[in-house]
This record gives C-alpha cells, structure tokens and sequence, in this order.
C-alpha cells in the first residue's frame, strides 16, 4: 500500500508510553538514522524501485519525509485520543492490522494526515533554507489590491506539494491507479494536501513611525498543523462511502449512496465500514478497549457508555498534587504550596 507502507520502511515511532499510531511505511525511520547515503536508500524496506531512486536523488529532503511522518503520528494520536480506535498499532507488521489494509475511513484519514504531513514538513524545510533544490515562494511579489506589499519568505507549499504527489502517490501509480483501492488512497493523498492548501494564510509586519502601521509587507504562511488535523478530523467524520464506477473509459469513486451528493477533492472516501473496536482482535490490528480511561459523565464516544462498549467500567481513586494558593513576591517570583486532592478515574473492563 501507500503511505503506511513508507511509515513501515522508516521506522518512525510514536513517544514512549504511547499506544499511539504508525502507519506501514512511513512508520520505523528512526532507528535508520540521518538519510545521508544512497545506500541507506537501497535499505529501507517497503519502498518500491522508483522511490527508492526518488530517495537517492533527494537524500537531502528524506530526513523533511521523516519529520512529516512524525507529525502525523502526533496528530493522529491527537486527533483520535478519546476515540475507541485511538491510532493504535501492534508490534508486529503490518503495524495497523487490518484497519488501515482494508479501506476503512480510519485509513483513509491515515494516507490523507500523511500524505499532508510529508508536504508541510519539506515546504518548512524550503522556507527555513535548509533545501538546496527550493526556498522561499518568491512568486508571491509587488502589490496587493488590500493595499499592502507582498515581501518576506512565504511558504513554498507548491514545492512542498508536487514532492509528496511525486514520492507519495507514485505506489498507487505504479499499479495503473485502476483498483478501487488505489483510487481510494490517492483520492485521500490530494485531499490531504488540500487541507493545507486551502487553509493557507496571510501574515503581516507593520512598519512606520512608533509602531504605526502606516504600511506593512505580507506573506503566505501554512497553517498550523493542528489545523490540518482538526480539518480532516471534520472530513473524517463526514467521509463518503464509495464504489467504482466508469465514465466513458476511466474509472472512477462515487457515492455508494446515490442519494448522496458527490464529494469532493476535499473529502475523504473509503470503501469499508469499520469495525467496532470494541474487543482485543490482535490479528487485525485491534486493541480493544479494555483498561481505555473514559468520561463518565460524557454522553459521547468517550464517555464510558460507549467507549467501554455497554461492559462497565472500574472506579479508582487517585491522589494528585496540585499547586495551590499561588502569591506574587516582589521581584519576581510566584510561590505556591502543594495541594492534595483525590480525583476518581474511570477506566474500562
């Protein structure tokens, strides 16, 4: 498959304690150590040839691939947190089980946060000059019809963009783009990506006398990529179920449903329901969410109603140290003393 393949060949790890995500190919990096020869190309497991001499060629970028992995391990971590599927993985390959090699929407947000993260890393690492191949987007010049001066470093999310279509997709390529998986995947590729170019914003420098801002130069800047994140959270929860269909000779994705609107480059599909997630099933990548912390008093996912899947849930009582009753002491510093306080956790059977 795609991106989780490549999580898999780079061995990128989630924090430790965690039981968070990894995809399959993007996934084990880390104990590989800096990309810096062609030979450590020929070594990473899952890539197909032409990444592998995509790799050789841009050595350079592959260590930018690596951060853009680890970011959307963090995100999906994040994102799905208080979920029952929470990014899991197993110690096994593949990482996600089945979860992520069948079509299920966890997938697809899995390839689209990837796919993203591997642009907004390279395009960070062009605007802070550490690519010889690219910098700043120098396209973006002159005036503005809001009346300020285009100037400044903007993000190079073109570069940052065309290298994940061309690193990223080219597995799904390979196989002619013609499966419904792979129309699947790429789908959510782009959609990825689109989440950060459609998210793109202006930032601004005043100048003038004591601070006015009697004029100021403008740049375009990527958005945080907690907002990515948060972005196709939304698609993901909203994501379309599809099927194949042909339009003259070219086959395409379209809603299972034909009630439903078609989706667009900004959505994300999958063709699988999703299992519950509810019950240990380590052969297909499930956890389970046995020992899971849940909300008790939440009506939603993790609340323990459902998080724990209607089996109850164990009741401790924990002892935590706070500080409390804060005071300022001129100049300056804030004392406070250790407060204890029980608090109750709320764990799953």
């Amino acid at each position: 498959l795609g991106v989780p393949s490549l999580w898999r060949s780079l061995k990128l790890l989630p924090p430790k304690g965690s039981r968070g995500c990894h995809g399959r190919y993007l996934a084990k990096l880390s104990s590989v150590g800096s990309i810096s020869e062609e030979e450590t190309c020929e070594k990473l497991k899952g890539l197909i040839q032409r990444q592998v001499q995509m790799c050789k060629r841009n050595l350079e970028v592959m260590d930018s691939v690596r951060r853009g992995a680890q970011l959307a391990i963090e995100e999906c971590q994040f994102q799905f947190r208080n979920r029952r599927w929470n990014c899991s993985t197993l110690d096994t390959l593949p990482v996600f089980g089945k979860v992520v090699t069948q079509g299920t929407r966890e997938a697809a947000f899995v390839y689209a946060i990837s796919s993203a993260g591997v642009a907004f890393a390279v395009t960070r690492a062009c605007s802070s000059g550490e690519l010889d191949k690219c910098g700043c987007d120098r396209t973006v010049q002159g005036g503005s019809p809001q009346g300020f001066q285009w100037s400044g470093c903007s993000d190079n999310i073109a570069y940052g963009v065309a290298f994940s279509q061309s690193f990223v997709d080219v597995r799904e390529r390979s196989k002619g783009a013609s499966s419904n998986r792979a129309l699947m995947n790429l789908h959510n590729n782009e959609a990825g990506r689109k989440a950060i170019l459609n998210n793109m914003r202006v930032e601004c420098k005043c100048h003038g006398v004591s601070g006015s801002c009697e004029f100021k130069t403008c740049w375009k800047a990527m958005p945080p990529f907690r907002k990515v994140g948060n972005v196709l959270k939304e698609k993901f929860d909203g994501a379309t179920e599809v099927e194949q269909s042909e339009v003259g000779s070219t086959k395409v994705l379209v809603p299972k449903n034909s009630q439903f609107k078609p989706h667009t480059d900004e959505d994300l599909v999958y063709l699988d329901s999703s299992p519950d997630f509810c019950d240990h099933d380590l052969k297909n990548g499930v956890l389970g969410t046995s020992g899971r912390q849940c909300n008790k008093t939440s009506k939603a996912i993790d609340g323990c109603e459902l998080m724990c899947c209607g089996r109850g849930f164990h009741t401790d009582e924990v002892e935590v140290v706070e500080r409390c009753s804060c005071k300022f002491h001129w100049c300056c510093s804030v004392k406070c003393k250790p407060c204890q306080r029980l608090v109750e956790i709320h764990t799953c059977r």
